[in-house]
């Protein structure tokens, strides 16, 4: 441990679903022409409803323009070009992850005022100060740090509740494993004081999960912007993204992954996986079975019912994974950078008694 200097930057967010009121309020006083780029979908979903409160204030909308496909640096370095982005203020981002991971890459080093507008509770990207980057035909590349998240996220409820919900599903799986991830990776260590505040405040993306999950989710599939869908909203994007910035602080994945990121990026290998499943499905999954390597039974069975509740994964039929395929990935798990920093080595062996006791598990719940 040594004294450093260093700093940290928090995300601001309103969350509701007349939210877009308070616009003016926090965009003001950064300019008045603004760019809004966002994804098709995402924009189509909310850009009438940001155009009506920018009518009410001194802003002035200058141009509406679709990010691209992908999150990579070509795509951002086109936008970067382009004259409306030179003219432009600030930047509202709409969309998911992607579209937002773009703007972010693209103002942030610019030092542009930039601003998240989320459409969909699947990631915590409008919170969180990194861009998930890939190459151009669509494989992952790697994650880009910055000092600070966007100047302020606006989190609408009504749209977020509107969206497709095989989003949030997803973001549920991908939520819980932040804190099992998080408490394992961090065992038995003495924490810098940012890393023991990711830690202290990963607990919040179980907790609200396990008691509004199945509600939250029922809710959403009606379009209800419900407490129950909220409380799950803030625990997908903004505890999350919290707990990110500190647990990334150092810009390493050291205490923010673990196993089940590991299982995910293993399965990854076979095309099915991401041509048919979401990676906050997989790794919901990879979390079951992290749990049984760490001889965690009780919190196994939380997740275990959690997932049974709402219909995430409890088997590699569900993920449409082989026993032969699982085979393969046994050796593959234990080499993955996710777990370079776990307590304990992981083993072929661990991973096959976990999956052992999974299936029996399973089997036992059929039988009941």
């Amino acid at each position: 441990m040594k004294l450093e200097n260093y700093e940290v930057h928090l995300p601001n967010y309103s969350i509701g679903d007349q939210i877009y009121d308070k616009i003016g309020p926090v965009c003001e006083s950064y300019g008045s022409k603004v760019l809004v780029i966002g994804g098709e979908k995402a924009l189509a979903a909310a850009y009438d409803k940001i155009c009506r409160y920018v009518a009410q204030t001194k802003l002035q909308i200058i141009g509406k323009v679709l990010y691209g496909k992908d999150c990579t640096y070509d795509t951002v370095e086109r936008l970067r070009q382009m004259p409306l982005y030179q003219q432009a203020d600030m930047v509202f981002g709409v969309g998911g992850g992607k579209a937002l991971d773009t703007v972010k890459c693209l103002c942030i080093p610019d030092d542009k005022p930039v601003f998240a507008f989320p459409t969909i509770a699947s990631n915590c990207a409008a919170c969180t100060s990194v861009s998930i980057m890939y190459r151009e035909d669509g494989s992952f590349l790697k994650p880009h740090f910055f000092v600070r998240p966007v100047m302020h996220a606006f989190l609408d409820t009504e749209i977020m509740a509107k969206a497709p919900s095989q989003y949030m599903w997803a973001g549920i799986g991908d939520t819980y494993a932040k804190y099992y991830e998080a408490m394992i990776s961090s065992r038995g260590e003495q924490l810098e004081h940012f890393t023991a505040l990711g830690v202290a405040v990963s607990v919040m993306c179980r907790d609200p999960l396990l008691r509004y999950g199945k509600q939250a989710l029922e809710d959403h599939k009606k379009g209800l912007c419900s407490y129950p869908v909220e409380q799950v909203i803030l625990a997908i994007v903004v505890t999350t993204g919290i707990a990110s910035i500190f647990l990334t602080k150092d810009f390493t994945p050291d205490y923010n992954s673990g196993l089940a990121h590991a299982v995910f990026y293993a399965l990854t290998s076979y095309p099915v996986i991401e041509q048919r499943h979401l990676h906050g499905e997989v790794v919901g999954f990879g979390v079951l079975l992290a749990l049984l390597v760490d001889h965690q039974e009780e919190e196994f069975e939380k997740i275990y019912r959690l997932n049974r509740a709402v219909g995430l994964p409890v088997s590699l039929e569900q993920i449409e994974i082989t026993p032969d395929q699982w085979q393969e990935c046994l050796d593959r798990i234990p080499t993955m950078s996710d777990i370079a920093h776990y307590p304990y080595r992981v083993t072929a062996a661990m991973l096959q008694d976990a999956m052992h006791k999974l299936q029996e598990r399973v089997r036992k719940d059929e039988k009941d």
